[in-house]
């Protein structure tokens, strides 16, 4: 059969395993999509560059404008916003399918390439641009169509999971932990994205778009990152049979409107939380990434592996890479963008959350009755209370609330900061995981 030609479009450390991939097992990939995989071209930014991939200089170029036209497959690995976009929407026009691990670019203008590949007729494929080699998309968009998704909750980036890892296990503080992902190749030189929550926000709108049938870009995803992690946090979240980790949440949420009727919005979020212990994800350690979803007729589901690198994140594509070229073969194309639920995204105010926060006091009589009138004015009731000492004999308060509006316990925070009775509010970390939702021992 004629070859089904495959352009590359970036050569980085994920491109260079795509590329070594494509040609290394040329045969296998052929038997698997029915006709040969043709590497067309690959678009870099300078020439002349040795990559130690040992192939033809000609495959290289730096006119990716007129690579895409040439091309049945396109896969791009650029990343960022543009030129990505741009060549993205020139390769589906010329009829390509296309394969991305373009994360922001899918969370920042999703909807744009999704209309190009329903209006093209082709493919628009993105498993890599979620937790690297995990099977995590596909299956929320093909296997559990036939079901009703309610909770996706993961671990999505391997650098801050390293990060609170390392000051768990070893009591390092948070710049430390971040020096030492940056000499293992875990964290860039400019940590940012992963440390202030970017890039696991941009997946949280890319699972929860998928999950819940609606569109969800970046803009609506309430982010907060690591660095005001400390070590005093992760170590009260240990006295509390607790891990701190990272998490993308992404719930389906039900309510009733003023006339009492049944509604549905969701609610999407990056923040530090506690995990109890018992919970699926609280083991998961290093810079691996895991997800763990909920629907109403499969239960409970776990997604675990490696979520960077780039041989995991090029087996992605290839796997994406495969399922395109099958389609161009069979003159079909897989399914595209399920937006039809068309849910409201609730705002983080109105989220309903639980709060631990870490209180040091005047250790005299009436501290613990005037703080609990603090949590009722707001209308949060509380779960549990502890009160000892720390390590320089000041008494310290710990509270952990029951379930309420993220805007009520911020604005308890608020009020406790202001009293005389609080020298400080030391900490305050938001909890995760229960017994009723999440099949764990409850924090």
């Amino acid at each position: 059969m004629e070859p089904v030609r495959v352009a590359l479009l970036g050569c980085g450390v994920v491109g260079t395993e795509v590329a070594r991939l494509l040609t290394s097992q040329a045969d296998e990939l052929a038997a698997r999509v029915g006709a040969p995989l043709e590497l067309v071209g690959i678009a870099v930014r300078r020439l002349g560059r040795d990559r130690g991939l040992g192939l033809d200089p000609s495959l290289f170029t730096t006119d990716a404008e007129d690579l895409v036209t040439r091309a049945d497959v396109v896969i791009e690995v650029i990343g960022g916003i543009e030129p990505a976009r741009g060549l993205v929407l020139r390769a589906m026009e010329h009829g390509a399918g296309v394969v991305t691990a373009n994360k922001a670019l899918l969370a920042a203008d999703g909807p744009t390439l999704y209309e190009a590949a329903a209006k093209n007729s082709v493919d628009l494929y993105y498993e890599a641009s979620v937790a690297g080699a995990i099977p995590l998309l596909r299956p929320l968009r093909e296997s559990l169509a036939g079901d009703r998704v309610t909770r996706v909750l993961g671990i999505v980036n391997g650098t801050t999971n390293y990060v609170l890892d390392k000051m768990d296990r070893s009591g390092m503080g948070f710049a430390e932990a971040v020096e030492q992902a940056q000499s293992l190749g875990y964290a860039e030189a400019d940590p940012t994205a992963d440390v202030e929550g970017f890039d696991a926000a941009a997946k949280a709108a890319i699972l929860a778009s998928l999950a819940f049938h609606t569109r969800v870009s970046l803009d609506d995803v309430h982010r907060e990152g690591i660095t005001d992690v400390t070590a005093a946090d992760v170590r009260a979240a240990q006295l509390q049979g607790c891990v701190v980790k990272l998490l993308a949440i992404c719930e389906r949420v039900s309510g009733t409107d003023a006339e009492g009727r049944p509604t549905e919005a969701v609610s999407v979020r990056v923040h530090p939380a506690m995990l109890p212990l018992g919970h699926p994800l609280a083991g998961v350690r290093g810079a691996y990434n895991a997800v763990y979803v909920e629907a109403e007729a499969a239960g409970q589901l776990m997604f675990y592996g490696p979520g960077a690198g780039g041989l995991p994140t090029a087996s992605a594509v290839l796997g994406d890479a495969v399922a395109v070229a099958r389609h161009r073969l069979l003159g079909g194309r897989g399914p595209g963008e399920s937006a039809y639920a068309e849910l409201p995204v609730l705002p983080m105010d109105d989220t309903v959350t639980r709060y631990h926060v870490r209180l040091d006091v005047a250790d005299k009589p009436g501290v613990l009755a005037q703080v609990a009138g603090v949590f009722a004015g707001h209308g949060v009731s509380i779960e549990a209370v502890q009160q000892r000492q720390d390590d320089a004999g000041r008494a310290v308060l710990v509270v952990v609330t029951h379930t309420a509006p993220d805007a009520a316990l911020s604005a308890t925070v608020d009020e406790l900061e202001g009293l005389d009775i609080v020298d400080s509010v030391a900490g305050v970390l938001r909890v995760e995981g229960n017994e009723s939702r999440d099949g764990g021992a409850d924090a």
